[in-house]
């Protein structure tokens, strides 16, 4: 069993999420955000569950920035914006073969290691 999380050191919900499993000795595969982008072909895996709206991170210092707030862009720019600038995304992003989940959500992840 191996789980693939994207994120960034910094972020709060990232460390946890590797924390989570770590304390549970499953392996995991980190891929930091800051270091190497999320393919445009991971990102739309997460759109189509979540849809882009659900991988924004609108609160996001980044977000504000770059002055997004009224930015009404197609899913495909948003997807190409997200895979420049990943500290737009809700972190962290995590993929257990095809379940995926956005932020800290320790129940599903408990329910895919059954503890």
């Amino acid at each position: 069993m191996e789980v693939q999380v994207f994120g960034t050191k910094k972020s709060a919900d990232t460390r946890k999420a590797l924390r989570f499993f770590s304390e549970r000795r499953i392996k995991t595969h980190f891929v930091d955000l800051n270091v190497r982008p999320a393919s445009p072909g991971e990102l739309r895996r997460f759109a189509q569950k979540f849809g882009v709206d659900g991988l924004l991170d609108r609160e996001s210092k980044r977000f504000a920035e770059l002055g997004l707030k009224h930015a009404h862009y197609s899913e495909d720019r948003w997807l190409a914006i997200l895979a420049e600038e990943p500290l737009l995304l809700r972190q962290p992003l995590v993929r257990f073969g095809n379940r995926l989940t956005i932020g800290a959500a320790e129940d599903e992840w408990r329910e895919w290691v059954g503890k």
